[in-house]
């Protein structure tokens, strides 16, 4: 992501004349290329399915533990005790 935002940010500079006048396209437009390379890294080395998998079994936990407290048990499935 930082990747084309960098890359957007470089592209509005050199077309709008702001700053960056003395540098070429090629190095306006690398970071495009680095975003490409994450991505096809990320997918190739299994790193965004991981995520996505840390991610539901987080949401997994919470929606577990939110169920056990509606319940009045503890985070081990215990009923409470109530005096």
């Amino acid at each position: 992501m930082w990747f084309v935002v960098i890359g957007t940010l470089l592209t509005l500079l050199k077309a709008f004349d702001v700053a960056l006048v003395e540098t070429s396209w090629f190095w306006v437009l690398s970071p495009f290329a680095g975003a490409v390379v994450w991505w096809w890294w990320a997918d190739a080395s299994g790193y965004t399915k991981r995520r996505a998998m840390d991610k539901m079994e987080q949401k997994k936990e919470e929606r577990r533990r939110k169920h056990l407290v509606d319940m009045g048990m503890d985070e081990r499935g215990r009923r409470a005790v109530k005096k």
